[in-house]
């Protein structure tokens, strides 16, 4: 039996938590679309990156999502989780915040993306993830790439975050 639904996973940070602000506004964002379920996965058993990427995996099983209604989204180790997921099972969309790319600690770290909607967020004052290797990624991959005056957390931005996750959702379901 064929979906009508839509499914957007979130996948929260290493130091984080399913009910951190970022993951639950963009879940309360995703949720304002119709025939959109949303489900935060919730990591904080493992600090493990590959743990939590079979994680993503079984809770996409779980949910019986077909890949191209699927959307992930994703900060920090998040989006390494949500990048790697793409590069494995390409997607709709993918939604990186901070994303853990191209660091030597993580796996694989500098995945092929392959959903069919990416945005990329970043900040540049970005202390954790620095910004150069993720902006030199998404330049060879030719991903879109909004750099703001923040830092890791993007605290001071996430009104701004929203409206983005808005735009890039709307242009998502339109394109499915």
């Amino acid at each position: 039996m064929a979906t009508r639904e839509f499914h957007v996973f979130l996948s929260h940070g290493l130091e984080s938590g399913p009910g951190g602000t970022k993951v639950q506004a963009l879940k309360a964002e995703a949720e304002t679309f119709p025939g959109v379920t949303a489900i935060v996965v919730d990591h904080r058993s493992t600090k493990d990156p590959t743990e939590r990427l079979t994680q993503m995996k079984e809770a996409i099983t779980e949910a019986g999502a077909v890949p191209e209604r699927t959307i992930l989204a994703g900060s920090s180790m998040g989006g390494w989780v949500c990048a790697r997921t793409s590069a494995e099972t390409p997607v709709l969309g993918c939604f990186l915040l901070a994303p853990a790319l191209a660091m030597s600690a993580y796996p694989q770290s500098s995945p092929l993306i392959q959903a069919r909607q990416v945005q990329i967020i970043h900040g540049w004052d970005d202390d954790v993830v620095l910004p150069m290797p993720v902006i030199e990624l998404a330049r060879e991959q030719k991903l879109p790439l909004l750099v703001l005056p923040d830092g890791h957390r993007l605290e001071n931005s996430l009104a701004r975050l929203v409206i983005e996750f808005r735009g890039f959702m709307t242009d998502c379901l339109s394109k499915a």
